[in-house]
């Protein structure tokens, strides 16, 4: 393969974020679906993919840029000036024989030597030196594991905080067009990624994954805490003192609860099942906190309270 920098069009100081540009912009112009007829193009991307493959891991870019493998991956230098150190086989005193011996190599030392020992015991077995070359790789070339992927690609999805909390399904575009519903996981948490595999950049070995993370976003009343959701609820100061049924809000829709006679703000009631999924699939409560509300300079409430003192020392717990 040429040098992937000239490949990918890039100089050999581009940082990961030019490289990951520069492979994006010519796959999507190389790409096999949009060139069916174009054998070069395919051919084209092949080469485009394994140059992003080497740039984008930083171990095999610092190699590469070091000189200690190829652009294949392949470590480079081989076997330098051959066996010995001294200019290898030297037809000038030797040469191989029909049947299968060596005649006067090596310096003339040995006649008769079966060059098939000698390699086996460099290589690790009798390949031979017909047909298949060095045992089905050996001094042929080293073997290649399977073609790369296509790229990740991330993505980041925004999801309303009542959303989150009943796990409603999520549209998502994808870099394609395409777009898919997202179910999200029980236990959804900010900041937790998800895998779509296959739904990334194209690649000779197949498509990379999508990775998905996901932002839950902020309520403006309620407020998540750990799997329950709280929630400050104003009451009158009749409710508080008389009892009511008041309506309440939920994630799941509004509810009716229950405000005993005599209610205190600050004293907070529990709605089973209201809050956010549990890995387990359960789910948490919505924790509901009371607090009086009272109307500001209401001259009738003063005049019906006038003459009235809570004589209770309500901060004696406080030491005070």
């Amino acid at each position: 393969m040429a040098d992937p920098y000239s490949t990918l069009g890039v100089p050999r100081s581009a940082s990961e974020k030019d490289i990951k540009s520069a492979y994006r912009k010519l796959a999507k112009e190389l790409h096999p679906d949009k060139n069916k007829d174009n054998p070069k193009a395919t051919e084209r991307f092949s080469e485009v993919t394994r140059a992003y493959d080497l740039l984008s891991d930083k171990d095999k870019r610092a190699k590469f840029d070091r000189g200690e493998i190829d652009a294949d991956g392949n470590p480079a230098g081989g076997f330098g000036g051959g066996f010995g150190g001294a200019g290898g086989f030297r037809g000038n005193q030797g040469g191989f024989r029909h049947d299968g011996g060596f005649e006067g190599g090596f310096g003339g030392a040995a006649e008769g030597i079966d060059i098939g020992d000698i390699f086996e015991g460099l290589f690790g077995g009798r390949g031979g030196m017909g047909g298949g070359g060095m045992g089905g790789g050996g001094m042929g070339g080293a073997r290649r594991g399977p073609p790369p992927k296509g790229a990740n690609v991330s993505y980041r999805l925004k999801v309303p905080f009542e959303d989150a909390a009943t796990r409603a399904n999520q549209r998502i575009t994808l870099s394609d067009g395409k777009t898919i519903d997202l179910k999200l996981p029980a236990g959804v948490e900010h900041g937790q990624q998800m895998r779509l595999g296959g739904k990334g950049e194209a690649g000779p070995g197949g498509n990379g994954d999508a990775i998905v993370t996901i932002e839950i976003g902020h309520h403006a009343f309620y407020e998540r805490d750990g799997d329950n959701i709280r929630l400050d609820l104003p009451i009158s100061l009749n409710e508080a003192l008389g009892g009511a049924k008041v309506k309440v809000p939920t994630v799941d829709g509004p509810v009716m609860l229950t405000v005993a006679p005599g209610s205190s703000s600050g004293r907070t009631l529990r709605l089973k099942e209201r809050g956010f999924s549990r890995k387990d699939g359960t789910r948490g409560d919505q924790l509901v906190t009371l607090q009086i509300d009272l109307p500001e300079n209401d001259q009738d409430l003063k005049a019906r309270l006038e003459g009235w003192a809570d004589m209770r020392n309500l901060r004696s717990k406080l030491g005070v």
